[in-house]
């Protein structure tokens, strides 16, 4: 396989093959999800379900065809996606009277159906999720990260005021962030985009960015502020208290696959995958080694320790294969598992396992009377180390001492020489499209987000020297 440091982009596609967390398929851009990357989804997804449940957020779930007649109605929203959506216009013979796309997102959907069911303000804030497909068709293409037709959660909510939708839009964002963080060990940078960045029709877009190991951003999740725009188009209006009909105010927010792309390319090593616990497929992987055929108390012994992880709800694997102990450890390295217990006839005897834990370095013996707590305690301590490494390693490509683009693109040159990453670099900006543009032109580099923390204020713009109106990441992106 590929080093990381030679070709990271290359080690990445042959990681999440080899790993058989996916392969192509026949249709351009998409790709199938084997199980053990399917997996990693499902545990998203239970995750965010639970904070769903806990905010009286129900799932729904609306259809994938959408006439066209819907896109039209919000002018921003259809020129944002025209590029990118694919038409059905005939079945079998016959021309369909009106062209119907296949789902982009579902806010002109869910609009029309809001209009519908919402009629007091008493039926709000109506607020609903659904777990979808969405398609948008990508020219370049990478598994998990950008393709053609990918999976997401898109939540939906209308509210009385301008303030309880921002309000959401903002909580749910908090909750992206707490999910990447705590969950998934990804840390990310919150804030919100700029004009040109924002989502088609929103008033305000805000986001998470995360950092690759090879210091390019990840758009992580984001979270829209609608306004009234979609109100106005499809007609969502309500009864106030004073009797009088009034528009709601809306959000969208959706988080999506990108997120196992993000995952694979925070933690990844030389060696494969590096899952936290919280999402591996694969948490505990017991192996029979040296001559355990001949030994029929060490699958005894092994059965055991498996009925008892399998009772505590760890998701553990029995690796009785045929292949050398080195396949089997490379392979399982390669998959993520986070824990390797080995047991030989000579462990067996002296009363104890090896255990490697997947992101440290060495092996230690553990007696079996310690081994389910330290099983335990070792699951529950890795995704904090996996986070605490990770932002360790983004602090040390987070570049504050560059203000003009002479500057940028000499930093560009140094890395480049120096193989490093060119991470993300905090500048000053003008808030013009025109900067903004000039610096993707020259360098490459988008504008990630105007981050909530600044973590120091920046007092001109890079492109022109006027004086600056925000302070905001920059970075190469995915």
């Amino acid at each position: 396989m590929v080093e990381q440091k030679n070709d990271f982009t290359e080690w990445y596609l042959q990681t999440v093959q080899k790993a058989e967390l996916m392969s192509y398929s026949p249709v351009r851009g998409s790709i199938i999800f084997r199980p053990d990357g399917f997996e990693l989804w499902e545990h998203i997804q239970e995750e965010f379900n639970k904070f769903l449940r806990s905010e009286g957020i129900r799932n729904a779930y609306f259809p994938m065809l959408i006439p066209k007649s819907f896109f039209m109605k919000e002018a921003d929203h259809i020129e944002g996606f025209a590029p990118e959506l694919p038409w059905v216009t005939e079945v079998g013979d016959e021309k369909l009277e009106e062209p119907l796309a296949l789902r982009p997102t579902s806010e002109t959907m869910i609009g029309s159906a809001f209009s519908d069911w919402i009629n007091s303000y008493r039926d709000l804030p109506y607020e609903i999720n659904q777990w979808a497909n969405v398609f948008r068709w990508e020219k370049k293409t990478l598994p998990f990260l950008r393709t053609s037709e990918f999976l997401w959660q898109e939540g939906h909510t209308a509210h009385v005021d301008e303030e309880d939708a921002r309000q959401r839009t903002l909580n749910i964002l908090d909750e992206y962030a707490r999910l990447c963080e705590e969950f998934l060990a990804i840390p990310v940078y919150k804030g919100q985009k700029t004009p040109s960045e924002r989502f088609a029709g929103a008033v305000d877009t805000y986001s998470i960015e995360a950092m690759m190991q090879d210091g390019k951003a990840v758009q992580a999740g984001t979270s829209h502020y609608m306004g009234t725009k979609f109100a106005e188009a499809f007609d969502i209006t309500y009864l106030n208290k004073e009797n009088k009909h009034v528009h709601a105010h809306t959000t969208s927010w959706g988080v999506s696959t990108r997120l196992l792309g993000s995952l694979i390319m925070t933690h990844g090593d030389e060696n494969g995958l590096v899952l936290p616990p919280t999402v591996a497929a694969h948490q505990v992987v017991l192996m029979p080694v040296g001559p355990w055929k001949k030994n029929p108390a060490i699958m005894e012994k092994l059965d055991e320790i498996y009925a008892e992880l399998k009772k505590l709800g760890i998701r553990v694997r029995l690796d009785d294969s045929d292949n050398s102990p080195g396949y089997k450890f490379n392979e399982w390295e390669l998959k993520g598992a986070c824990i390797r217990i080995e047991c030989g006839p000579r462990d067996l005897e002296n009363g104890h396992v090896m255990l490697k834990v997947r992101d440290l370095a060495d092996k230690e013996k553990v007696a079996f009377d310690d081994l389910i707590a330290t099983i335990q305690t070792q699951l529950a301590e890795m995704t904090p180390r996996l986070l605490a490494s990770a932002k360790a390693r983004n602090k040390e490509n987070e570049h504050f001492h560059i203000n003009t683009l002479d500057e940028l693109k000499a930093h560009i040159e140094e890395c480049k020489k120096a193989d490093k990453p060119t991470g993300f670099v905090l500048i000053g900006w003008d808030g013009t499209d025109e900067t903004e543009a000039k610096i993707k032109e020259e360098t490459g580099f988008t504008t990630r987000n105007i981050p909530f923390e600044v973590p120091m204020e920046k007092a001109t713009d890079l492109i022109t020297g006027e004086p600056a109106k925000h302070t905001l990441w920059i970075a190469r992106a995915y």
